[in-house]
Protein backbone atom coordinates (compact mmCIF):
# COMPACT_ATOMS: atom_id res chain seq x y z
CA UNK A 1 0.00 0.00 0.00
CA UNK A 2 1.53 3.46 -0.78
CA UNK A 3 2.32 6.05 1.63
CA UNK A 4 -0.48 8.52 -0.02
CA UNK A 5 -3.37 5.56 0.65
CA UNK A 6 -2.01 4.96 4.24
CA UNK A 7 -1.17 8.63 5.24
CA UNK A 8 -4.88 9.65 3.84
CA UNK A 9 -6.86 10.77 6.85
CA UNK A 10 -10.51 12.06 7.75
CA UNK A 11 -10.91 16.16 8.70
CA UNK A 12 -11.35 15.77 12.31
CA UNK A 13 -12.59 18.93 13.46
CA UNK A 14 -15.13 19.09 10.32
CA UNK A 15 -16.79 15.49 11.83
CA UNK A 16 -16.73 16.87 15.31
CA UNK A 17 -18.82 20.30 14.17
CA UNK A 18 -21.49 17.69 12.16
CA UNK A 19 -21.77 15.64 15.23
CA UNK A 20 -22.18 19.11 17.77
CA UNK A 21 -24.94 20.38 15.42
CA UNK A 22 -26.33 16.87 15.04
CA UNK A 23 -26.93 16.57 18.59
CA UNK A 24 -28.81 19.54 19.16
CA UNK A 25 -31.63 18.29 17.29
CA UNK A 26 -33.66 16.65 20.26
CA UNK A 27 -31.32 17.65 22.92
CA UNK A 28 -32.16 16.87 26.40
CA UNK A 29 -31.17 18.96 29.71
CA UNK A 30 -29.38 15.80 30.81
CA UNK A 31 -26.66 15.96 28.23
CA UNK A 32 -28.38 13.77 25.70
CA UNK A 33 -30.76 13.30 23.08
CA UNK A 34 -34.11 12.08 22.59
CA UNK A 35 -35.00 11.43 18.90
CA UNK A 36 -37.59 8.69 18.68
CA UNK A 37 -38.39 7.62 15.55
CA UNK A 38 -40.18 10.03 12.96
CA UNK A 39 -40.60 12.37 16.09
CA UNK A 40 -40.43 16.15 15.14
CA UNK A 41 -37.18 16.42 16.18
CA UNK A 42 -35.97 13.14 13.91
CA UNK A 43 -37.59 14.37 11.17
CA UNK A 44 -35.48 17.96 11.65
CA UNK A 45 -32.72 15.67 12.04
CA UNK A 46 -33.12 14.11 8.54
CA UNK A 47 -33.84 17.12 6.84
CA UNK A 48 -30.37 18.60 8.62
CA UNK A 49 -28.80 15.57 7.19
CA UNK A 50 -30.32 16.00 3.81
CA UNK A 51 -28.96 19.93 3.62
CA UNK A 52 -25.43 18.55 4.46
CA UNK A 53 -25.70 16.31 1.66
CA UNK A 54 -26.74 18.21 -1.15
CA UNK A 55 -24.24 21.17 0.43
CA UNK A 56 -21.22 18.87 0.26
CA UNK A 57 -22.18 17.89 -3.68
CA UNK A 58 -22.63 14.03 -2.90
CA UNK A 59 -26.04 12.61 -4.33
CA UNK A 60 -28.90 12.80 -1.84
CA UNK A 61 -31.43 9.56 -2.40
CA UNK A 62 -34.32 8.67 -0.42
CA UNK A 63 -36.36 5.33 -0.75
CA UNK A 64 -39.78 3.73 0.31
CA UNK A 65 -38.99 3.06 3.92
CA UNK A 66 -37.54 6.73 4.42
CA UNK A 67 -33.76 5.61 4.60
CA UNK A 68 -31.60 8.41 3.90
CA UNK A 69 -28.36 8.80 2.03
CA UNK A 70 -25.38 10.23 0.46
CA UNK A 71 -23.92 8.74 -2.03
CA UNK A 72 -20.57 9.07 -4.19
CA UNK A 73 -20.86 7.03 -7.25
CA UNK A 74 -18.30 5.27 -9.31
CA UNK A 75 -17.13 8.29 -11.82
CA UNK A 76 -15.40 7.77 -14.95
CA UNK A 77 -11.26 7.40 -15.07
CA UNK A 78 -10.10 10.58 -16.93
CA UNK A 79 -12.66 12.14 -14.55
CA UNK A 80 -10.57 11.33 -11.20
CA UNK A 81 -7.29 11.54 -12.93
CA UNK A 82 -8.45 15.55 -13.17
CA UNK A 83 -9.36 15.72 -9.48
CA UNK A 84 -7.45 13.79 -7.79
CA UNK A 85 -4.00 14.54 -6.32
CA UNK A 86 -3.32 11.22 -6.01
CA UNK A 87 -0.90 9.81 -8.80
CA UNK A 88 -2.27 6.91 -11.81
CA UNK A 89 0.97 4.94 -10.72
CA UNK A 90 -0.46 5.03 -6.76
CA UNK A 91 -3.91 4.37 -7.83
CA UNK A 92 -2.96 1.39 -10.05
CA UNK A 93 -0.50 -0.39 -7.36
CA UNK A 94 -3.27 -0.40 -4.74
CA UNK A 95 -5.42 -1.74 -7.03
CA UNK A 96 -3.35 -4.48 -7.47
CA UNK A 97 -2.85 -5.07 -4.54
CA UNK A 98 -6.52 -5.31 -3.79
CA UNK A 99 -7.45 -7.65 -6.51
CA UNK A 100 -7.62 -10.68 -4.00
CA UNK A 101 -10.47 -8.52 -2.54
CA UNK A 102 -12.26 -9.46 -4.94
CA UNK A 103 -15.75 -10.51 -3.07
CA UNK A 104 -15.99 -6.66 -2.54
CA UNK A 105 -14.13 -4.45 -5.33
CA UNK A 106 -16.84 -5.46 -8.12
CA UNK A 107 -17.49 -2.48 -10.33
CA UNK A 108 -21.27 -0.46 -9.56
CA UNK A 109 -21.92 -2.22 -6.73
CA UNK A 110 -22.77 -0.44 -3.87
CA UNK A 111 -20.77 -0.64 -0.07
CA UNK A 112 -22.94 0.86 2.39
CA UNK A 113 -21.42 2.29 5.15
CA UNK A 114 -23.78 3.56 7.86
CA UNK A 115 -26.04 3.46 11.27
CA UNK A 116 -29.34 5.38 11.76
CA UNK A 117 -29.95 8.77 13.73
CA UNK A 118 -32.99 7.66 15.84
CA UNK A 119 -32.52 7.35 19.54
CA UNK A 120 -34.05 5.50 22.21
CA UNK A 121 -36.25 7.69 24.38
CA UNK A 122 -33.54 10.33 26.33
CA UNK A 123 -31.18 8.56 25.19
CA UNK A 124 -27.31 9.35 24.48
CA UNK A 125 -25.76 11.62 21.56
CA UNK A 126 -23.48 8.66 20.36
CA UNK A 127 -25.34 5.46 19.59
CA UNK A 128 -25.88 5.74 16.04
CA UNK A 129 -25.13 8.85 15.28
CA UNK A 130 -21.37 8.52 15.59
CA UNK A 131 -21.69 5.94 12.45
CA UNK A 132 -23.43 8.03 10.18
CA UNK A 133 -21.16 11.21 10.73
CA UNK A 134 -18.15 9.18 10.85
CA UNK A 135 -19.14 7.33 7.67
CA UNK A 136 -20.13 10.80 6.07
CA UNK A 137 -16.87 11.95 6.75
CA UNK A 138 -15.28 9.02 5.21
CA UNK A 139 -17.44 10.15 2.04
CA UNK A 140 -16.32 13.73 1.78
CA UNK A 141 -12.62 12.71 2.67
CA UNK A 142 -12.38 9.97 -0.62
CA UNK A 143 -14.45 12.84 -2.22
CA UNK A 144 -12.09 15.51 -1.53
CA UNK A 145 -9.10 13.78 -2.41
CA UNK A 146 -10.46 12.51 -5.69
CA UNK A 147 -10.16 8.93 -5.55
CA UNK A 148 -11.79 6.74 -8.17
CA UNK A 149 -13.20 3.45 -6.66
CA UNK A 150 -14.42 0.22 -8.35
CA UNK A 151 -18.02 0.46 -6.28
CA UNK A 152 -20.30 3.05 -5.03
CA UNK A 153 -20.40 4.16 -1.56
CA UNK A 154 -23.03 4.99 -0.24
CA UNK A 155 -24.13 6.57 3.79
CA UNK A 156 -27.09 5.51 4.72
CA UNK A 157 -28.86 6.52 7.87
CA UNK A 158 -31.65 3.55 8.53
CA UNK A 159 -34.96 3.82 9.93
CA UNK A 160 -36.09 2.79 13.06
CA UNK A 161 -33.45 0.58 14.50
CA UNK A 162 -34.09 1.54 17.74
CA UNK A 163 -37.60 -0.29 17.43
CA UNK A 164 -39.54 2.54 18.55
CA UNK A 165 -42.08 1.08 15.75
CA UNK A 166 -40.85 -2.15 14.27
CA UNK A 167 -37.26 -2.49 14.94
CA UNK A 168 -34.12 -2.67 12.03
CA UNK A 169 -37.18 -1.48 9.56
CA UNK A 170 -34.92 0.40 7.28
CA UNK A 171 -32.50 -2.33 6.67
CA UNK A 172 -34.64 -4.58 7.08
CA UNK A 173 -36.85 -3.53 3.90
CA UNK A 174 -33.57 -2.87 1.59
CA UNK A 175 -32.72 -6.22 2.48
CA UNK A 176 -35.79 -7.79 1.55
CA UNK A 177 -36.81 -9.35 4.88
CA UNK A 178 -39.44 -7.37 6.24
CA UNK A 179 -42.88 -8.89 6.31
CA UNK A 180 -46.47 -7.66 6.26
CA UNK A 181 -47.35 -9.02 9.28
CA UNK A 182 -44.42 -8.02 11.18
CA UNK A 183 -46.25 -3.76 10.07
CA UNK A 184 -49.76 -5.44 10.70
CA UNK A 185 -48.23 -6.15 14.66
CA UNK A 186 -45.19 -4.13 15.20
CA UNK A 187 -43.69 -4.18 18.69
CA UNK A 188 -44.57 -0.44 19.04
CA UNK A 189 -48.55 -1.03 18.20
CA UNK A 190 -49.98 -0.54 14.55
CA UNK A 191 -51.59 2.86 15.57
CA UNK A 192 -48.50 4.14 16.42
CA UNK A 193 -46.59 2.62 13.08
CA UNK A 194 -49.66 4.22 11.11
CA UNK A 195 -48.90 7.83 12.60
CA UNK A 196 -45.03 7.15 11.89
CA UNK A 197 -45.88 6.25 8.49
CA UNK A 198 -48.38 8.98 7.51
CA UNK A 199 -45.89 12.09 9.17
CA UNK A 200 -42.78 10.74 6.87
CA UNK A 201 -45.10 9.93 3.91
CA UNK A 202 -44.41 6.39 3.79
CA UNK A 203 -46.41 3.30 3.69
CA UNK A 204 -46.85 -0.39 4.23
CA UNK A 205 -46.61 -1.06 0.07
CA UNK A 206 -43.38 1.62 0.07
CA UNK A 207 -41.77 -0.20 2.49
CA UNK A 208 -42.33 -3.66 1.51
CA UNK A 209 -41.26 -2.67 -1.72
CA UNK A 210 -38.21 -1.44 -1.17
CA UNK A 211 -35.27 -4.14 -1.07
CA UNK A 212 -32.71 -3.82 -3.31
CA UNK A 213 -31.48 -6.13 -5.79
CA UNK A 214 -29.71 -9.26 -5.41
CA UNK A 215 -26.34 -8.50 -6.06
CA UNK A 216 -26.35 -4.85 -5.88
CA UNK A 217 -24.37 -4.87 -2.39
CA UNK A 218 -20.86 -5.32 -2.18
CA UNK A 219 -20.98 -4.80 1.04
CA UNK A 220 -21.94 -3.10 5.01
CA UNK A 221 -20.04 -1.45 7.34
CA UNK A 222 -20.49 0.02 10.60
CA UNK A 223 -19.00 1.91 12.78
CA UNK A 224 -20.22 1.83 16.53
CA UNK A 225 -20.02 2.70 20.26
CA UNK A 226 -19.10 -0.43 21.99
CA UNK A 227 -21.93 0.23 24.55
CA UNK A 228 -20.17 -1.82 27.47
CA UNK A 229 -16.93 -1.95 28.86
CA UNK A 230 -14.87 -4.30 27.74
CA UNK A 231 -12.63 -2.02 25.47
CA UNK A 232 -12.43 0.69 28.33
CA UNK A 233 -11.27 -2.41 30.68
CA UNK A 234 -8.66 -3.99 28.44
CA UNK A 235 -7.39 -0.51 27.77
CA UNK A 236 -7.75 -1.38 23.61
CA UNK A 237 -8.73 1.19 21.41
CA UNK A 238 -10.72 -0.76 18.69
CA UNK A 239 -12.79 -4.04 19.01
CA UNK A 240 -13.54 -5.88 15.57
CA UNK A 241 -16.75 -7.17 16.35
CA UNK A 242 -16.90 -11.24 14.73
CA UNK A 243 -20.72 -11.46 15.43
CA UNK A 244 -23.98 -9.78 16.31
CA UNK A 245 -26.15 -11.51 18.98
CA UNK A 246 -29.90 -13.09 18.24
CA UNK A 247 -32.31 -11.57 20.09
CA UNK A 248 -35.96 -13.00 20.08
CA UNK A 249 -39.07 -10.76 21.63
CA UNK A 250 -41.93 -12.03 23.16
CA UNK A 251 -45.31 -11.08 24.97
CA UNK A 252 -46.16 -13.41 27.71
CA UNK A 253 -49.76 -12.76 29.18
CA UNK A 254 -50.33 -14.70 32.35
CA UNK A 255 -54.24 -14.58 32.97
CA UNK A 256 -56.05 -15.28 36.39
CA UNK A 257 -59.13 -13.88 38.02
CA UNK A 258 -59.53 -10.65 39.59
CA UNK A 259 -61.07 -10.47 43.06
CA UNK A 260 -61.58 -8.00 46.25
CA UNK A 261 -58.06 -7.88 47.32
CA UNK A 262 -59.46 -7.71 51.31
CA UNK A 263 -62.48 -10.29 51.00
CA UNK A 264 -60.11 -13.31 48.97
CA UNK A 265 -58.11 -15.30 50.57
CA UNK A 266 -54.43 -16.12 49.93
CA UNK A 267 -55.01 -19.35 49.06
CA UNK A 268 -58.58 -18.74 46.95
CA UNK A 269 -56.80 -16.03 44.68
CA UNK A 270 -55.77 -16.57 41.03
CA UNK A 271 -53.24 -14.11 40.66
CA UNK A 272 -51.64 -12.88 37.69
CA UNK A 273 -48.89 -11.31 39.34
CA UNK A 274 -47.11 -14.08 41.01
CA UNK A 275 -46.89 -16.09 37.87
CA UNK A 276 -45.21 -13.24 36.42
CA UNK A 277 -43.22 -12.65 38.94
CA UNK A 278 -42.03 -15.92 39.45
CA UNK A 279 -41.12 -16.39 35.64
CA UNK A 280 -38.86 -13.32 35.53
CA UNK A 281 -36.83 -14.68 38.75
CA UNK A 282 -36.67 -18.28 37.31
CA UNK A 283 -35.14 -16.53 33.98
CA UNK A 284 -32.41 -14.66 35.28
CA UNK A 285 -31.88 -18.11 37.37
CA UNK A 286 -31.51 -20.31 34.07
CA UNK A 287 -29.18 -18.00 32.00
CA UNK A 288 -27.05 -16.99 34.67
CA UNK A 289 -26.75 -20.52 35.97
CA UNK A 290 -26.77 -22.43 31.94
CA UNK A 291 -26.79 -20.30 29.40
CA UNK A 292 -23.74 -17.76 30.62
CA UNK A 293 -22.91 -16.46 27.08
CA UNK A 294 -26.84 -15.03 26.80
CA UNK A 295 -28.99 -12.95 28.39
CA UNK A 296 -32.38 -12.36 29.51
CA UNK A 297 -34.92 -9.31 30.31
CA UNK A 298 -37.80 -8.86 31.36
CA UNK A 299 -39.15 -4.78 30.17
CA UNK A 300 -41.82 -3.88 31.15
CA UNK A 301 -45.20 -5.77 33.13
CA UNK A 302 -48.74 -4.41 32.49
CA UNK A 303 -50.90 -5.19 35.25
CA UNK A 304 -55.17 -5.31 34.32
CA UNK A 305 -56.82 -4.01 35.88
CA UNK A 306 -53.80 -2.26 38.16
CA UNK A 307 -55.65 -1.00 41.08
CA UNK A 308 -54.37 -1.31 45.01
CA UNK A 309 -57.51 -3.37 45.57
CA UNK A 310 -57.81 -5.95 42.94
CA UNK A 311 -56.29 -9.36 42.49
CA UNK A 312 -54.28 -8.55 39.12
CA UNK A 313 -56.36 -10.39 36.51
CA UNK A 314 -53.74 -10.26 33.72
CA UNK A 315 -50.05 -9.37 33.32
CA UNK A 316 -48.63 -8.68 30.56
CA UNK A 317 -44.71 -9.72 30.21
CA UNK A 318 -42.68 -7.89 27.71
CA UNK A 319 -39.40 -10.68 27.34
CA UNK A 320 -36.46 -10.18 25.34
CA UNK A 321 -32.71 -12.59 25.03
CA UNK A 322 -30.06 -12.82 23.59
CA UNK A 323 -27.30 -15.35 22.35
CA UNK A 324 -24.39 -14.80 19.48
CA UNK A 325 -24.85 -18.45 19.14
CA UNK A 326 -27.40 -20.29 17.18
CA UNK A 327 -27.89 -23.19 18.94
CA UNK A 328 -27.74 -21.90 22.25
CA UNK A 329 -30.57 -19.05 21.06
CA UNK A 330 -32.86 -22.04 20.11
CA UNK A 331 -32.59 -23.80 23.18
CA UNK A 332 -32.91 -20.74 25.52
CA UNK A 333 -36.20 -20.41 23.60
CA UNK A 334 -37.44 -23.77 24.01
CA UNK A 335 -36.54 -23.68 28.27
CA UNK A 336 -38.28 -19.87 28.69
CA UNK A 337 -41.57 -20.75 27.01
CA UNK A 338 -41.33 -24.14 28.81
CA UNK A 339 -40.34 -22.55 32.66
CA UNK A 340 -43.39 -19.94 31.86
CA UNK A 341 -45.86 -22.48 30.89
CA UNK A 342 -44.87 -24.13 34.15
CA UNK A 343 -44.88 -20.95 36.57
CA UNK A 344 -48.16 -19.86 35.24
CA UNK A 345 -49.77 -24.00 35.93
CA UNK A 346 -48.14 -23.54 39.28
CA UNK A 347 -50.69 -20.69 40.05
CA UNK A 348 -53.20 -22.11 38.13
CA UNK A 349 -53.39 -19.29 35.42
CA UNK A 350 -53.62 -19.70 31.71
CA UNK A 351 -50.83 -18.27 29.47
CA UNK A 352 -50.82 -17.13 26.40
CA UNK A 353 -47.81 -16.71 24.16
CA UNK A 354 -47.27 -13.95 21.69
CA UNK A 355 -44.26 -14.00 19.53
CA UNK A 356 -43.40 -10.30 18.24
CA UNK A 357 -40.21 -11.12 16.28
CA UNK A 358 -36.79 -12.99 16.31
CA UNK A 359 -33.31 -11.76 14.90
CA UNK A 360 -30.75 -14.68 14.46
CA UNK A 361 -27.10 -13.98 15.43
CA UNK A 362 -25.03 -13.24 12.38
CA UNK A 363 -21.30 -13.63 11.93
CA UNK A 364 -18.84 -10.35 10.34
CA UNK A 365 -17.61 -11.44 7.29
CA UNK A 366 -13.69 -12.93 7.94
CA UNK A 367 -12.31 -11.11 4.76
CA UNK A 368 -13.68 -7.55 6.45
CA UNK A 369 -12.58 -8.36 9.78
CA UNK A 370 -9.46 -8.86 8.38
CA UNK A 371 -9.10 -5.81 6.86
CA UNK A 372 -9.97 -3.92 9.50
CA UNK A 373 -7.43 -5.28 11.59
CA UNK A 374 -5.02 -4.44 8.75
CA UNK A 375 -6.14 -0.66 9.30
CA UNK A 376 -5.83 -1.11 13.00
CA UNK A 377 -1.76 -2.02 12.49
CA UNK A 378 -1.13 0.53 9.92
CA UNK A 379 -2.99 3.16 12.10
CA UNK A 380 -0.96 1.61 15.30
CA UNK A 381 -4.15 1.25 17.15
CA UNK A 382 -4.97 -1.81 19.13
CA UNK A 383 -7.49 -3.85 18.79
CA UNK A 384 -9.44 -7.14 20.32
CA UNK A 385 -12.06 -9.67 18.54
CA UNK A 386 -15.60 -9.40 20.17
CA UNK A 387 -19.11 -10.05 20.08
CA UNK A 388 -22.09 -7.53 19.79
CA UNK A 389 -24.55 -7.62 22.60
CA UNK A 390 -26.37 -5.15 20.79
CA UNK A 391 -28.52 -5.80 17.60
CA UNK A 392 -27.54 -3.88 14.73
CA UNK A 393 -28.69 -2.94 10.88
CA UNK A 394 -25.93 -5.24 9.76
CA UNK A 395 -27.65 -8.49 10.63
CA UNK A 396 -30.27 -7.66 8.63
CA UNK A 397 -27.79 -8.18 5.39
CA UNK A 398 -26.62 -11.54 7.05
CA UNK A 399 -26.04 -13.87 4.13
CA UNK A 400 -26.75 -11.04 1.32
CA UNK A 401 -23.81 -9.47 1.24
CA UNK A 402 -19.89 -9.32 3.30
CA UNK A 403 -20.72 -7.29 6.51
CA UNK A 404 -18.30 -6.21 9.28
CA UNK A 405 -18.75 -3.87 12.45
CA UNK A 406 -16.05 -2.30 14.65
CA UNK A 407 -16.32 -0.43 18.00
CA UNK A 408 -14.83 2.20 20.00
CA UNK A 409 -14.51 2.77 23.86
CA UNK A 410 -17.68 3.73 26.19
CA UNK A 411 -17.10 5.70 28.69
CA UNK A 412 -18.18 3.13 32.24
CA UNK A 413 -20.18 0.89 29.45
CA UNK A 414 -22.95 3.50 29.38
CA UNK A 415 -25.39 3.95 26.36
CA UNK A 416 -29.18 4.31 25.82
CA UNK A 417 -28.59 7.23 28.19
CA UNK A 418 -27.05 10.54 28.54
CA UNK A 419 -24.51 9.36 30.73
CA UNK A 420 -23.22 7.90 26.96
CA UNK A 421 -19.98 9.13 25.95
CA UNK A 422 -16.61 8.35 23.85
CA UNK A 423 -13.55 10.27 24.06
CA UNK A 424 -13.38 12.36 20.51
CA UNK A 425 -9.96 10.43 20.06
CA UNK A 426 -11.43 7.15 20.06
CA UNK A 427 -14.38 8.62 17.42
CA UNK A 428 -11.20 9.85 15.17
CA UNK A 429 -9.86 6.82 15.22
CA UNK A 430 -12.68 4.79 14.68
CA UNK A 431 -13.32 6.89 11.40
CA UNK A 432 -10.08 6.38 9.95
CA UNK A 433 -9.92 3.03 10.86
CA UNK A 434 -12.81 2.78 8.25
CA UNK A 435 -11.90 5.08 5.92
CA UNK A 436 -8.67 2.44 5.57
CA UNK A 437 -10.74 -0.46 4.88
CA UNK A 438 -13.00 1.54 2.64
CA UNK A 439 -9.88 2.33 0.79
CA UNK A 440 -8.74 -1.33 1.02
CA UNK A 441 -12.06 -2.62 -0.14
CA UNK A 442 -13.56 -0.64 -2.56
CA UNK A 443 -10.85 0.15 -5.18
Amino acid sequence: MTDTFRNLRINSGRMLAAFNELAKFGATSAGGVHRPTFSEAHLAARHWFREQIEGSGLEFRTDGAGNHSAVLPVIARSEATKQSPVSEKEIASFQDAAQSRSTLAMTRKTLLLGSHLDSVPNGGRFDGALGVMAAFEVLRTIQGAGIQLKVNLEVIDFTDEEGTLVGLLGSAALAGHLRRDLLQNPRGGREALLEGMKRAGLSDESLLSEARPKGSLAGYLELHIEQGKRLERAGVEIGIVSAIVGIWSYRLSFIGRADHAGTTTMDDRLDASLGASAFTLAAREIVTRDFPNCVVNVGNMEFSPGAFNIVPARVDVSLEFRSPDEGQFKQLDIVLIARAQEEANRFGLELKVEFLGKHSPSLMNDQVQSTFAEACNDLGLSHISLTSGAGHDGQSFDGLCPVGMIFVPSKDGASHSPREFTEWEDCVNGANVLLQAVLRLAL
